[in-house]
């Protein structure tokens, strides 16, 4: 099973490799904005895509990116972020069932205090 550390990397590898894909003339800063990540994390994160050979970057003069270059993903990245959108998918399903499971745990402990509450304020009033 892999770290949290590698998982969380994967998921920012992933969601940039989408925004990308989307919308190539996004800025290093506009991408970190949008993930909540620093600017130099987003740069450190772009140049690990584009030495993985998943990303390139392009000159593009129609740019609205005042830098004029757009990034690309390479067939390799393309392939990959298919790989990382299905383990994506499965861990967010993985942690919505387990965040169901913890809500119905505690919907029953909120209804055992309520009960117990009630039965408190009745004996009370007796």
């Amino acid at each position: 099973m892999p770290s949290r550390r590698s998982q969380l990397q994967e998921d920012t590898y992933f969601r940039v490799l989408r925004m990308l894909q989307e919308n190539p003339d996004l800025t290093q800063r506009d991408i970190a904005e949008r993930l909540g990540l620093s600017t130099s994390g987003m740069n450190y994160c772009l140049n690990a895509l584009i030495d993985k050979g998943w990303v390139k970057v392009q000159s593009f003069s129609q740019s609205k990116n005042k830098f004029g270059y757009i990034y690309v993903l390479t067939p390799q990245g393309i392939a990959e972020k298919a790989l990382l959108a299905g383990r994506f998918l499965m861990r967010k399903m993985s942690e919505y069932e387990q965040l169901q499971a913890e809500i119905e745990a505690l919907k029953v402990e909120m209804s055992c205090v309520n009960t117990t509450d009630t039965e408190g304020q009745k004996a009370s009033k007796v």
